[in-house]
């Protein structure tokens, strides 16, 4: 019997409201890059972003009625504003913490010292947490 070993995250989905809406405040406002944005089937479209540095993990950006079942669309609707918050490493949180807040990103705790670094968290368009962590100094 083989052993099954998991190896990474690929990717994580943010369910939004509106694709263009999202995609504009997760690249001109957060910074981050636009990987992919292509039509997928007649309906849907294939739209992911991340750090230009991060070769790994990429957020997709999905509408809920991706799914064909009411109910499932229902319940994915239901999670806009209400999912995880997405948790970023940054070199230096309070300048990171500057260059967003004059783009106009909105956040609910400044910078401030914890066990594992300093660490700021803000509010994407729809109220899920973005959060930005400088990891402390060796």
């Amino acid at each position: 019997m083989a052993i099954l070993v998991i190896e990474q995250l690929r990717l994580t989905t943010r369910f939004v409201e509106d694709q263009d809406e999202a995609l504009r405040f997760y690249t001109d406002k957060l910074g981050l890059e636009k990987k992919a944005d292509e039509q997928f089937g007649p309906d849907n479209r294939w739209v992911t972003v991340a750090p230009e540095q991060d070769e790994t993990v990429e957020v997709v950006l999905e509408l809920p009625d991706w799914a064909e079942d009411e109910d499932e669309i229902d319940r994915r609707a239901a999670l806009v504003g209400e999912q995880p918050a997405l948790a970023f490493t940054v070199d230096d949180c309070h300048a990171t913490y500057e260059t967003l807040r004059e783009r106009g990103v909105e956040f609910i705790n400044k910078p401030a010292e914890r066990p594992y670094g300093i660490e700021a968290v803000a509010e994407d368009l729809y109220g899920n947490g973005v959060v930005l962590v400088e990891q402390p100094s060796e």
